[in-house]
């Protein structure tokens, strides 16, 4: 298996060709030094699984009365370990905004 995913991008223009080659390029870094960390951290998680994860992990802001609440959804799977490795402090569930 490989990190990277290639399938046919057109662009027509040179700025839109250097501006997606700046962003796969942007992507793999970021995506090599997740994989650095993690691994640092002791965890060897599947990249499907850390995609699915996050993509579950959603909030909304709530407002009554001008009150805004910020409500997220409950960290399940890797995604709690997945922070804890690179060092992000996630908010709480239920905040005042």
């Amino acid at each position: 298996k490989s990190v990277l995913d290639t399938r046919p991008i057109f662009h027509k223009r040179d700025e839109t060709i250097r501006g997606h080659v700046f962003c796969s390029f942007l992507a793999l870094v970021l995506r090599k030094e997740l994989d650095r960390r993690l691994e640092r951290a002791g965890f060897e998680f599947e990249w499907a699984d850390i995609k699915q994860d996050l993509k579950a992990l959603q909030e909304m802001t709530v407002e009554e009365n001008d009150k805004k609440l910020a409500i997220r959804t409950a960290c399940l799977g890797v995604c709690g370990k997945v922070f804890r490795a690179v060092d992000v402090a996630l908010p709480q569930t239920v905040r005042e905004t």
